[in-house]
């Protein structure tokens, strides 16, 4: 790991000394100025951070190895984003409030289209990696996977891709959707779906008719 690599994964510890600074700060001299700097170190500095960083660090969307002496850009785009992945009800509040969560991924750096819900115990791995259209529903514990690392002997080979999702997609509850996955328009994702590594749906695997009317039949009987 190069120098700069070992100090940006002391960036977590950074907002974390910020954020603390500011309660302390409230609790010298309360003030309504407090909670909205605190707001601004939890939801505003690391997606600015992030677009800065991919500013001038660019994840390049090949495989590479972790394990060189090189510095990643896409482990400094993972280190700005781990408060979000140790504290993952962070996230959580923000999708509670309509339109918000959307929002604050485009200014991570992702495309996401308008009318998109989120409940609130989604996981995503890679804030900056999507691309989402229109009307798109995620259903419970859904998870977007932008990454993967496979060790081979001595090396960690590291794959990084956009997740690409069209408009009027369905994901339902607790399915996963790897990296390069693309998932076209209107597609319905039955429930604990799995989307592989650059795999493409072009339509859906389950009809939605014949699924609503399995479980009528399974609630008749």
């Amino acid at each position: 790991m190069t120098l700069l690599g070992r100090i940006i994964s002391f960036y977590p510890t950074f907002i974390l000394l910020l954020a603390f600074t500011d309660v302390c700060w409230f609790g010298y001299q309360p003030s309504v100025i407090q909670p909205v700097v605190f707001l601004i170190i939890i939801y505003i500095v690391p997606p600015v951070s992030l677009r800065i960083h991919q500013a001038i660090f660019p994840i390049k969307e090949t495989r590479s190895n972790l394990a060189k002496r090189h510095y990643s850009a896409w482990w400094g785009a993972h280190q700005i984003q781990v408060l979000y992945i140790a504290v993952p009800h962070l996230e959580a509040l923000l999708r509670i409030i309509p339109g918000a969560y959307s929002a604050w991924l485009r200014l991570c750096g992702s495309k996401v289209g308008r009318k998109v819900y989120w409940t609130p115990n989604i996981e995503i791995t890679d804030r900056s990696m999507l691309e989402i259209g229109d009307r798109v529903v995620f259903g419970h514990q859904c998870k977007l996977l932008g990454h993967a690392i496979t060790p081979k002997g001595s090396a960690m080979i590291l794959f990084v891709r956009k997740i690409k999702i069209g408009n009027d997609v369905f994901v339902g509850a607790g399915s996963r959707i790897g990296l390069g996955a693309e998932i076209a328009d209107g597609v319905f994702l039955p429930v604990l779906t799995d989307v592989f590594m650059n795999q493409k749906i072009e339509t859906s695997p389950v009809e939605k008719n014949s699924l609503m009317q399995a479980v009528a039949n399974s609630q008749k009987s």
